[in-house]
């Protein structure tokens, strides 16, 4: 039978195997079969040696049978059969047990002495012997044990393949070497000359040498000319989404002379920073052009973003067109319309009206917002997901703004997109990010950076307090955030948990709370325990306390931070739901409860709620992690730097671009198999031109028919939308 790459593998394989690696996997093609790659590669007989087997865990190893018995047994039906393997170095025994003598009889006659095979299960131990209990197998035949026999001589590497309990790796390997055999040449992505140039293999000599490899140097060319083959097609996809953009015709939003724009700046009281004046420029020009903005805007904490996005906005409405700002959360959402009325003024609010539209308002309440943005009267909408429900319309929206794209994915973007007639598009990030980052997740969008702050902030400090060294700091720290409040400020709190007693397992009762943190894996602090000890403080306790959370009623939680935000709560308690957006001048102090729970970005995230004023910050990451430990050392680099890009590189680093690229990683399965962003920059790099150039000559890639397939096959839209959720 010849196959593609396309062809089912129910026509490939049978029904049977089609479904198990379709249940295993997800995989339904002979190309989805053949980018399931090698974890890595072992020597024969060197997969794991048995005098080494870590107890627990489940191993693969090549061994030869060395005796095998079976045995009635006494107070049950059925039989045991007990099997001794050996590896030339050590020994382990196999049981089995089974459900009558004949079938005993016969696993013992299937594992006869002196036969080879491999051997998968979990180790255990029994009377001091290491032990498989119901191993998978699968022993080698008279004419494989001959090839392995000369394969073991010239040291043919074994591919380990990412397996499961049902699907053993060496089944895998038998599965693809069986499409393999049966497969057409395979179209390259790569144009030839592009392929010579880039020193690569051709696809099939790519996917024959990672698959079943002669010699371990087959394996990193064939590694690195897949890699290319991933990031072209990712590249080149992405760079097609940006020009599909710029092929869409856009009304031109035009700032005229003495208009909404030129008001507010002029009524501004202060003067934009020059990197707020560079993307406000890049902005404006983008928004008079012949086709519609697609365009990111990095910016660190506290640096003007909104600021920058409202001026947006504005030119926006001068036409008469609306802007809506899609917010990741109620409380956010509300923050923003709250923060954009107050930098608009009495003068030009009433002008473009600046409403909220949440799913959490009160029916009739959300029945007027909904009417004032159907009729054109509302021109700067503040909203969440409520803004993608059918039942909401615009009169002509003009402009989408996207706050913490991270949270918010290309589906509900392009959804409210849909909603107007090509309208521009903004998307805000105060998440720093890699270039070779932002360059493999947002390629289809014009990148803008802003680094310098406004003037006038009293700037943070940052200290670590190690309670594995020095247990007393914890009081310490409280007694500092009394301090705070003594002079009129305020101070957040913020947990990793909002209830630790609910994660407790196995029954036991977590230890009454003191001031001391108990032992224990998981968070130490909710936010529930933090307000039940912190109720008993000597000098915290009658001071003016709240808790907010995700799990409360978006009312209560917004009633929370408003109070928060007027000054009437001292001290509040929170988990991550006040990590971005949020904004009050007077808080000084941010403290942060099993820091080393929390991701590098996140954490610095959480320090930039404070210092927003004319207050000096100060940012007090608490954390039991043992010194020169990765959990340390990312809590470390917070502390010792404010530059939010130099801690986007450190993050990168310390955890790989697998956690970097987050809630994006299981959409991009398919597309992202070999590539890595940090140790392939240049490769990704080079990725891109070879994309822009090939497109520059062919937009619809009709000469390029292998790059056109790899696209479709490797990056579905599923794909790409999970891509640009990060």
């Amino acid at each position: 039978m010849s196959l593609t790459l396309d062809s089912s593998l129910d026509d490939a394989l049978g029904a049977a195997p089609a479904k198990t690696l379709d249940r295993a996997f997800g995989m339904k093609t002979v190309g989805d079969l053949l980018s399931h790659y090698p974890r890595r590669y072992a020597d024969p007989g060197e997969l794991t040696p048995i005098r080494d087997l870590p107890i627990g865990e489940t191993v693969t190893i090549v061994a030869e049978v060395l005796s095998s018995s079976f045995r009635r047994m006494r107070n049950r039906p059925g039989a045991m059969v007990d099997v001794v393997i050996g590896d030339g170095i050590g020994r382990m025994s196999l049981m089995f047990f089974a459900k009558n003598i004949g079938a005993a009889e016969w696993r013992s006659k299937d594992l006869a002495v002196g036969r080879r095979g491999v051997f998968s299960g979990k180790v255990g131990m029994f009377n001091n012997v290491t032990q498989f209990a119901h191993p998978e197998y699968e022993l080698f035949d008279d004419e494989d044990t001959a090839r392995r026999t000369a394969d073991a001589r010239a040291a043919v590497p074994i591919p380990i393949y990412p397996a499961t309990s049902t699907l053993q790796t060496w089944q895998i390997a038998r599965l693809i070497g069986r499409v393999l055999d049966d497969l057409d040449a395979v179209p390259d992505p790569l144009p030839d000359d592009v392929r010579v140039q880039e020193e690569l293999l051709t696809a099939m000599e790519a996917l024959e040498r990672i698959h079943r490899p002669r010699r371990r140097n087959d394996i990193d060319p064939a590694v690195r000319t897949l890699r290319m083959h991933e990031a072209l097609t990712l590249q080149t996809a992405l760079l097609q989404q940006r020009d599909a953009v710029r092929a869409l015709s856009a009304t031109p939003r035009t700032a005229s002379p003495g208009g909404l724009l030129e008001r507010f700046d002029a009524a501004l009281p202060y003067t934009l920073t020059p990197d707020q004046q560079t993307v406000g420029a890049q902005i404006a020009h983008d928004l008079v052009g012949a086709w519609p903005m697609n365009r990111l805007v990095q910016g660190e904490v506290g640096s003007g973003k909104t600021l920058v996005a409202l001026r947006a906005m504005l030119q926006v409405a001068e036409s008469g067109g609306q802007a809506a700002l899609i917010a990741p959360t109620e409380v956010l959402a509300g923050q923003h319309l709250r923060s954009i009325a107050k930098m608009l003024g009495p003068q030009l609010a009433p002008l473009v009206m600046p409403t909220l539209l949440t799913g959490q308002m009160p029916a009739a309440e959300r029945r007027k917002a909904a009417l004032r943005v159907a009729s054109g009267q509302a021109l700067i909408v503040v909203g969440t997901h409520a803004l993608l429900g059918e039942k909401t319309t615009f009169a002509d929206l003009g402009l989408v703004v996207v706050d913490e794209q991270h949270r918010f994915g290309v589906e509900q973007r392009e959804a409210l997109r849909a909603k107007g007639s090509s309208p521009h598009a903004l998307v805000l990030t105060a998440t720093p990010i890699p270039r070779t980052v932002a360059m493999t997740v947002f390629g289809d969008l014009d990148t803008s950076v802003i680094r310098t702050m406004p003037a006038g902030r009293a700037g943070i400090q940052s200290f670590v307090a190690p309670l594995a060294e020095h247990p007393g700091w914890f009081n310490r720290v409280w007694e500092r955030a009394a301090e705070e409040i003594a002079q009129g400020r305020q101070v957040f709190a913020v947990c990793a948990a909002i209830d630790t007693a609910k994660k407790t397992t196995e029954g036991t009762e977590p230890a009454a709370p003191t001031l001391a943190p108990e032992g224990g894996n998981g968070p130490r602090w909710g936010v529930v325990q933090l307000d039940e000890v912190l109720a008993t403080h000597p000098t915290l306790g009658g001071l003016r306390r709240a808790v907010l959370h995700g799990r409360m009623p978006s009312d209560e939680k917004d009633a929370v931070m408003q109070a928060f935000a007027r000054g009437e709560i001292d001290l509040l308690l929170a988990t991550t739901v006040i990590e971005v957006g949020v904004d009050v001048p007077n808080a000084s102090t941010m403290i942060v409860l099993d820091a080393d729970r929390f991701g590098v970005s996140q954490l610095h995230q959480l320090r930039g709620r404070v210092g927003r004023g004319g207050v000096p910050g100060l940012c007090l990451l608490v954390t039991e992690a043992e010194s020169d430990t990765l959990a340390r050392d990312r809590v470390e680099a917070v502390a010792a730097t404010l530059d939010g890009f130099a801690l986007a590189e450190v993050d990168l680093e310390l955890r790989g671009e697998g956690d970097v690229l987050g809630a994006a990683q299981a959409g991009v399965r398919s597309s992202l198999k070999l590539l890595r962003v940090v140790k392939d920059a240049a490769l990704i790099t080079r990725a891109r031109e070879i994309g822009e150039e090939i497109l520059a000559h062919d937009p619809a890639l009709d000469g390029h028919p292998g790059l056109r397939d790899a696209i479709s096959r490797r990056v579905s839209d599923a794909d790409r939308a999970a891509l640009a959720k990060n």
